[in-house]
């Protein structure tokens, strides 16, 4: 559907002009002032999301100097961008034009005020983004070209047709190269590479430009080179890429996710997600790609503001919230990278990941090598035992001799072996439970004939941890360390209501905390007494760690007891570090946004609709279309249910309040839902939008780590997202037009 200038006098429309057209900027204020320089009355009295949505103005009503390409086929208006160029006087001479786009007429004081008005803010946005890229909503229209040669037609559906093969190598999954030939070349058993396989495939199948294209080369010349691939690829996902920041920027506001790192091809990258709430009100957390790990803190947030910035060209200004889901060194840098994050960016909150539970989130979080091993151990069983049925069926065997004077706690368990256990808020209380059958399941598959050596020799691995003491000890401190925090942090995973009030709970539950760190003599020694009782039980000596003694040769006459050593090493520091990290992550900022989740009707019920959020709205004022009025807007949003009918039901969550109607008559509530929504700790509700980490983890389980590559991994991820091979040749022939010419 063609786009049309909504200026007075302008009859352009994209189909017949090469010209690109923006859409109206969302932000109320820009929105005010395009508005009135249109001079249109009927755009008045419409809000800025209509105005947004369905009506456009052409590059002609713009400076020069408020126009920039971002990319060699994008081109968008700078922040302070305000059409200035208007015709606003040929009417006179049709007056059959003035019906559609009706002029309003103004005084000359009205004129020279709004001429004030107009320069003065423009003078102000430009000294605040004179740097920066326009987040405002735009419409890509693609330059019209010259008629094309018969040759460069050619050239362009033979890149076609190798884009459309390395879009299908992505999203299947199918890595680049083949069986190895690169690192064996007298070998003549290895086949070519899968890419150069598909495209013979394609053209024995008939596809007569390829044909034509090879028909004449040598049998032994690769038909496209490496080099040429990765460069296609790098267009592929930044043009796959492009399509989701548009969502992304279109919605203003965003919160930022890493995930734990992985290794692609030899080095480690962060895999990043981005969380957003789209133009149908859906909260959704979409997988954006990876960034490259570096040695130093510094570096890494350097590289990650590059990456988000000036890459993808996103304002971190609109940045509402952020999470790390990592563990060990990482944990550590990117906790550094978050308070880096917050001081340049205070709005940037960093808080918990809602697909991480609490408990496995503050582990991830401790500094403490025992707890590393714990977590590294527990990892390594999971993965273990899903390899086949026959392995899981072992581990439900051992479970039913162990418990079987309590069959009821038998079945519970094997029922959560069956899933992700090792992610549950209560995963170091199974994992006590587990500990014994465990022992004892891989202990029989390691002297079972019928296992192959590999799978026996991954249970004996996994023995030789569960019999060290420190394991044990380890384990039943983060267990009974962590009780305190077990309800807390299933609340937050909860539904809303569990939410808003789990934001008032932290004060008891790190009263609780602080209670044990005054008393931890008399916890530590109950918790010992626990850990001593379970490896007497399983015959495993009560000692100091192996790497402790090596490190350490103790002085003649001295005796250091394992009580008193795992006292000041283990249990002292791990619950000194739990109270800080809540300290830390559940900010002021962070408790005040929670608290305004009483803006969703269901929590207003439960409160009596005794609610106040005007001390804590101040957090997102300068997010809000209309901040002046937003006390009236939420007297008259807490009346509207209070006083509702006896059959309507109120709202449970954000994204049911979201989906009202009537919402829309309160832009401040609105927008406000909107800002809150992309906290990385609200729930994403539908399961539809929250595959991407899911996505990832099955990228990660079924490739190789020598056959990954980031683009085809945001391929895989993003199968369903468009794409557009046309948008993928002009890119790919700007980017690298000498490439083309040697076709």
């Amino acid at each position: 559907m063609p786009n049309f200038c909504a200026a007075p006098n302008c009859t352009r429309k994209s189909t017949q002009s090469d010209l690109a057209f923006f859409r109206f900027p969302r932000d109320p204020r820009r929105c005010s002032l395009w508005v009135e320089n249109c001079r249109r009355e009927d755009l008045e009295d419409k809000t800025p999301d209509q105005l947004n949505k369905h009506y456009r103005l052409c590059a002609k009503h713009f400076e020069p100097s408020m126009i920039c390409k971002t990319s060699p086929y994008r081109t968008v208006l700078k922040d302070n961008a305000v059409p200035t160029v208007f015709d606003l006087t040929s009417h006179l001479n049709n007056p059959h034009s003035r019906h559609r786009k009706r002029i309003k007429v103004l005084s000359e004081e009205e004129l020279r005020k709004m001429t004030e008005r107009i320069e003065n803010c423009g003078e102000q946005e430009q000294l605040k983004n004179d740097n920066t890229q326009n987040e405002a909503q735009f419409e890509e229209i693609e330059e019209d070209l010259p008629p094309i040669t018969p040759q460069e037609k050619e050239i362009k559906d033979y890149l076609k047709s190798l884009f459309d093969i390395l879009v299908l190598m992505g999203k299947q999954n199918i890595p680049l190269d083949g069986h190895g030939e690169e690192w064996v070349e007298e070998s003549r058993a290895f086949t070519p590479s899968n890419f150069q396989s598909l495209l013979e495939s394609r053209i024995t199948a008939g596809d007569e430009v390829l044909r034509r294209r090879f028909e004449m080369t040598a049998v032994n010349v690769e038909y496209c080179p490496v080099t040429q691939q990765r460069q296609m690829l790098e267009v592929c996902e930044s043009c796959l890429r492009e399509e989701l920041l548009r969502e992304v920027r279109e919605s203003r506001f965003f919160s930022l996710v890493t995930d734990e790192a992985v290794d692609i091809s030899g080095e480690d990258h962060l895999p990043i997600f981005l969380r957003f709430v789209d133009e149908s009100n859906n909260l959704r957390e979409e997988f954006a790609g990876f960034l490259p790990c570096e040695e130093d803190e510094d570096a890494v947030f350097v590289s990650l503001h590059t990456e988000i910035t000036e890459k993808w060209g996103l304002n971190l200004e609109y940045c509402r919230g952020q999470s790390h889901v990592n563990s060990g060194d990482y944990a550590l840098k990117l906790k550094a990278v978050a308070s880096k994050l917050m001081e340049k960016y205070p709005l940037a909150v960093c808080t918990p990941c809602s697909t991480c539970a609490l408990n496995i989130w503050l582990a991830k979080a401790l500094p403490l090598a025992g707890v590393q091993m714990v977590l590294g151990t527990l990892k390594i069983i999971d993965s273990f035992f899903s390899k086949s049925p026959q392995l899981l069926s072992e581990l439900e065997n051992a479970i039913a001799t162990i418990h079987q004077a309590n069959e009821e706690r038998a079945n519970e368990l094997k029922e959560i072996c069956r899933t992700q256990w090792i992610e549950r808020h209560d995963a170091f209380e199974v994992a006590v439970d587990l500990l014994e059958p465990l022992l004892l399941c891989v202990d029989s598959v390691n002297s079972n004939a019928n296992f192959s050596r590999h799978v026996a020799f991954e249970a004996y691995s996994i023995s030789v941890n569960l019999e060290e003491f420190e394991f044990i000890a380890t384990l039943v401190v983060l267990k009974n360390a962590l009780s305190f925090t077990r309800a807390f942090g299933k609340n937050l995973q909860g539904n809303t209501l569990d939410v808003f009030f789990a934001a008032s709970s932290l004060t008891a539950v790190l009263h609780s905390l602080n209670e044990v760190m005054e008393n931890i003599e008399v916890y530590h020694e109950f918790w010992f007494e626990e850990a001593t009782n379970l490896a007497a039980k399983l015959e495993i000596p009560v000692k100091l760690p192996r790497l402790y003694l090596r490190q350490h040769r103790p002085e003649p006459g001295f005796e250091l007891l394992p009580e008193s050593y795992y006292k000041e090493s283990l249990s002292i520091p791990l619950v000194s570090r739990v109270i800080q990290e809540l300290k830390e992550i559940f900010s002021e900022t962070h408790l005040k946004a929670l608290k305004c989740l009483s803006l969703v009707p269901s929590v207003m019920g439960q409160m009596k609709f005794n609610t106040s959020e005007e001390s804590n709205a101040d957090l997102y004022r300068n997010d809000l279309p209309n901040p002046d009025t937003l006390p009236a807007e939420l007297h008259c949003w807490r009346i509207k249910w209070k006083h509702r009918g006896k059959d309507v039901d109120l709202p449970s969550t954000i994204y049911q309040t979201l989906q009202l109607s009537e919402v829309k008559f309160f832009p401040n509530v609105y927008s406000f839902l909107r800002v809150l929504c992309t906290l990385p700790v609200i729930k994403v509700e539908s399961s539809k939008y929250d595959c991407g980490r899911k996505r990832l983890r099955a990228y990660l389980s079924d490739t190789p780590a020598n056959h990954r590559s980031k683009s085809l991994a945001l391929l895989n991820i993003n199968y369903e997202v468009r794409h557009d091979l046309d948008l993928m040749v002009d890119t790919y022939s700007k980017m690298y037009p000498e490439k083309v010419d040697e076709q």
